[in-house]
């Protein structure tokens, strides 16, 4: 009896896990991590237009703007997509392209960018 009970918690444990080795095996998810550098007192201006009309990107599975802490200048946005594919495509949607236009002449510049591979965790 204990031999059956240790393989079915055997099986179950491997069955829970089985999800994260498949992520951590590689899933082909798409990460982006970027510093965006408002104009002198437009960050709130930007992140407004950064967050606009950002819920209908298919193939998007978190998209996050952050005000940096120690920068009364900055934000980051901290992109999880489904492949690099989708990210790339997101760049012609009419809404991307609208926030693009708006965003432009408030940007005072970009600092780091970091592309990475999600393995997923809770959201994802």
């Amino acid at each position: 009896m204990d031999l059956i009970r240790r393989q079915v918690m055997i099986g179950a444990a491997a069955l829970a896990v089985a999800p994260a080795v498949a992520r951590a095996q590689g899933n082909g998810m798409y990460g982006l991590i970027g510093k965006m550098l408002a104009q002198a007192g437009q960050r709130d201006a930007l992140a407004a237009i950064m967050l606009t009309n950002t819920q209908d990107m298919p193939g998007c599975l978190s998209y996050i703007v952050a005000n940096d802490p120690t920068d009364e200048n900055a934000i980051w946005i901290t992109e999880v997509w489904t492949d690099q594919a989708s990210h790339h495509a997101s760049l012609q949607l009419p809404q991307v392209q609208e926030a693009m236009r708006q965003a432009r002449p408030i940007i005072a510049g970009f600092g780091e960018r970091f592309e990475t591979q999600p393995l997923g965790d809770v959201g994802l």
